[in-house]
């Protein structure tokens, strides 16, 4: 592409997701990625859609619930233009908490419930709770986005690394490992390699066989792990939280642990072969709470920062980005996601 209007530096679900809203805007979208695009925290995510979460930051729970609600309508345009599917599941979670007080949208489960709806869970002295979330598969939805791009004509170029993006001359000029482009606008979407104040924060996960068909239909959340049914017949469970730098190292002792974990809680998996164990870099921010829009240097923006919760929230990033770029108000208050919050400090 000679001469692109918006250049996106990241090719993982955000990147991808801001690239398909521009374009549907209009917009000569470019999209680099430092390595293979989608490979990243993009398909090492679980993909649960926990809008919901207590955990979540106060500032995020509006930005979370509107994207929540846009999944439906996002996954059907990808899966559209694709031609793929991306295993978007609507059986909910359920959630194993001590508190006494439920957090909103948490419905209580007796014992009879509990039962019926996944009889080989145990719930160790912890309440049981039903959400109306879903999830999806990551690694799915990063490659049917990928394919949806290529479909609409968006070029991704793997393995360009932007080394500096800088505002001169009246334009953003990009420097990569070999060339030198120039946009009217830039979009910082690389993750865990986005740059300060963001840094890496790993998560160590696996996945097992289903021992037996249907062995849990429900996403399942507790506070020591959590566990994700496939429509493929495998379980994902994970994850920690691990402040290293960039080190994707599996650690079996880790693997065992959170194995294991899951076991107390589902006892018919104890014995499941581990079929698959991986690492990914979320991208934290000191606050974690994402950075979303301009910059300290003109017409270059900023969307990283989701932290764990890059899957969920490509929609409605995707869309305020747009509207940011494109010179229309954001469509919600994000203030709280300011990347100048930090230039400040």
């Amino acid at each position: 592409m000679a001469s692109p209007d918006v250049i996106i530096a990241g090719a993982g679900i955000i990147g991808v997701s801001v690239a398909l809203e521009l374009q549907e805007r209009g917009a000569a979208v470019l999209v680099l990625d430092r390595g293979e695009p989608g490979k990243e925290a993009s398909s090492a995510a679980a993909g649960m859609l926990a809008a919901l979460d207590p955990e979540t930051p106060v500032p995020l729970r509006a930005l979370a619930l509107e994207s929540a609600r846009l999944f439906p309508s996002y996954v059907r345009k990808i899966e559209e233009i694709s031609g793929m599917k991306v295993d978007f599941r609507l059986q909910g979670t359920i959630s194993l908490l001590k508190d006494e007080l439920a957090p909103p949208g948490y419905q209580p489960l007796s014992g009879e419930d509990l039962v019926r709806l996944e009889p080989a869970l145990g719930t160790r002295d912890y309440r049981a709770f039903f959400l109306e979330e879903a999830s999806v598969d990551p690694p799915l939805l990063i490659r049917a986005a990928l394919r949806a791009a290529a479909a609409k004509g968006i070029e991704v170029r793997a393995h360009t690394e932007v080394k500096e993006i800088r505002f001169q001359a009246g334009c953003v000029a990009i420097v990569t490992g070999g060339d030198r482009l120039s946009s009217s606008v830039a979009v910082n979407c690389r993750g865990a390699w986005s740059g300060d104040p963001v840094r890496p924060r790993k998560g160590q996960m696996l996945s097992v066989p289903q021992p037996a068909s249907a062995l849990l239909e429900h996403v399942v959340m507790t506070p020591e792990v959590y566990l994700v049914p496939r429509s493929s017949g495998k379980i994902v469970i994970g994850a920690t939280v691990e402040d290293v730098g960039f080190d994707k190292t599996v650690q079996p002792a880790t693997i065992h642990t959170l194995h294991q974990t899951a076991s107390r809680f589902v006892p018919d998996l104890e014995k499941a072969p581990v079929i698959e164990s991986w690492a990914g870099m979320r991208p934290g921010s000191p606050d974690d709470l994402p950075l979303l829009g301009e910059t300290d240097t003109p017409r270059v923006f900023a969307a990283t920062g989701h932290f764990r919760n890059g899957i969920l929230l490509a929609p409605f990033t995707a869309r305020i980005m747009a509207n940011l770029i494109t010179g229309k108000p954001a469509g919600m208050d994000i203030s709280a996601f300011s990347p100048e919050r930090f230039v400040a400090a």
